[in-house]
C-alpha cells in the first residue's frame, strides 16, 4: 500500500494554505486592534492605556489609519516590518572580477567548484572566500548573472543577429471599443496519420469571431484568415494579439507591419494572456467541430461552408452572456449608435 501526502501533485496548496494561516492571524489582529479603538471611545485615553499597555502614540497612529480608509478595518492589519535601508553586499573588486572572469573561461560553472578554484586567490591577496552560497548570490546580483551564451552562426559560419525583443501585451490591458485588439490562436485536430488546422480569430471587446479550416499551418493561411475577417467586420482593427506559433510570424507578420497594426505576442506557456480566443476555440469545437469531424478530414470545402453559416449564426443571432444576452454585431450596432459613448471608432468629431 503506497500513502501520500495530503497536497501530493497539488501544486501550491502548501503556499496557499500558508498564506490562509498568516491572514487568518493578521485578521485575528486588526479585530484586536479595533476592539481597542472600540474601547477608547466609549471609556477614554487614560483607562485604554491602563488595560491595554499601548502607547498614546500607538494609539493616535491606529486610529488615523482607520479613519484614513474609510473605516475599513484592513487598515488595522499589521504592516511589513521589513527595513526601508537594506544592507548591500559587498565583496573586493578583485574576488567579484576573478569570479566573472572563471564564467567566461569555463562557461557557467557553478558556485561549488567556483569556491575551489577561487581560494587560491583569496589565500594569495590575503581575502576572505566567500563560500559557495554566497558565490552564487554574488552572481544572481550581476545584472546578466555573469551567465554567458555561445554565439548564435550562420551556416555560413558569421554570428547571427540577436533576436529582437517581442512587444508583449501590457499587464492589465482591456480593450475598450470593437476593434480595439483582435485575438488569433489555432486548433489542431489529429485523425488517421491526418492533420487539420483551424485558424481562429475573435475580438475581445464585441466577441465577433471568425474562423477557417485548413491542412496546412503557415503565415500564409493566417494571413488568408486576417484579409477574410478584416472584410467581414465592420470597422479597422487597431492590435493583433497572438502566440509565438510560427504561423502567426514571416507573412502574416510582414502583413501587420505593412497595414501598421500593432502585434502583440503572449509568453511561452501563458495561455491565459489569450483567454478570449482560447474560450472561443472550446466554443466552436464544443459546438460545431465535434459535429462535423468527418467532413473536417474529407471534404475540406464543404466543412469550411458549413462554418461560414455557423460564424454568421454566431455573429448576428447567438447570445453571448458576457454581452447582456446580445450577439456580438448586435452589440456593435448598440455600441455605435450609443449617443453617450465618445470611444466608438467611426467618430471623427473632436
Amino acid at each position: 500500500m503506497r500513502i501520500q501526502r495530503t497536497g501530493w501533485k497539488v501544486s501550491g496548496l502548501y503556499r496557499l494554505a500558508d498564506y490562509a494561516l498568516r491572514w487568518d492571524m493578521v485578521e485575528s489582529e486588526a479585530e484586536q486592534r479595533y476592539r481597542i479603538l472600540g474601547f477608547w471611545e466609549k471609556h477614554g485615553l487614560a483607562a485604554t492605556l491602563d488595560a491595554f499597555q499601548v502607547s498614546r502614540r500607538t494609539l493616535f497612529n491606529w486610529k488615523a489609519r482607520f479613519l484614513a480608509e474609510g473605516g475599513n478595518i484592513a487598515a488595522l492589519c499589521q504592516k511589513s516590518k521589513a527595513p526601508t535601508r537594506r544592507r548591500k553586499r559587498e565583496w573586493p573588486v578583485a574576488v567579484v572580477a576573478e569570479i566573472r572572469r572563471l564564467r567566461q573561461a569555463h562557461p557557467n560553472l557553478g558556485k561549488e567548484k567556483l569556491a575551489i578554484l577561487l581560494a587560491p586567490l583569496c589565500a594569495q591577496h590575503e581575502l576572505v572566500c566567500p563560500s559557495a552560497r554566497t558565490i552564487g548570490r554574488i552572481m544572481a546580483d550581476a545584472p546578466d548573472g555573469m551567465r554567458h551564451a555561445p554565439a548564435r552562426l550562420t551556416p555560413k559560419g558569421k554570428p547571427k543577429a540577436p533576436r529582437p525583443a517581442k512587444p508583449r501585451k501590457p499587464k492589465g490591458f482591456h480593450a475598450g471599443f470593437p476593434g480595439h485588439c483582435i485575438a488569433l490562436d489555432t486548433i489542431e485536430r489529429h485523425r488517421d496519420g491526418l492533420r487539420r488546422y483551424l485558424i481562429t480569430l475573435t475580438d475581445t471587446h464585441s466577441r465577433f469571431a471568425f474562423s477557417l479550416a485548413a491542412p496546412a499551418r503557415n503565415s500564409r493561411v493566417a494571413s488568408t484568415v486576417w484579409h477574410l475577417a478584416k472584410t467581414l467586420f465592420p470597422g479597422p482593427m487597431n492590435i493583433v494579439l497572438t502566440d509565438n506559433g510560427g504561423e502567426f510570424a514571416k507573412h502574416f507578420d510582414s502583413l501587420m507591419a505593412k497595414e501598421q497594426i500593432t502585434h502583440w505576442h503572449t509568453y511561452p506557456r501563458t495561455p491565459k494572456m489569450n483567454a478570449h480566443v482560447e474560450r472561443f476555440n472550446r466554443t466552436i469545437q464544443e459546438e460545431f467541430v465535434d459535429y462535423h469531424d468527418d467532413l473536417l478530414f474529407t471534404d475540406l470545402t464543404l466543412f469550411n461552408d458549413k462554418l461560414l453559416d455557423w460564424l454568421t449564426w454566431y455573429n448576428t443571432l447567438r447570445p453571448h452572456h458576457s454581452l447582456g444576452l446580445q450577439s456580438p454585431l448586435q452589440y456593435i450596432a448598440h455600441f455605435l449608435n450609443n449617443p453617450e459613448c465618445n470611444m466608438y471608432w467611426p467618430s471623427t468629431a473632436p
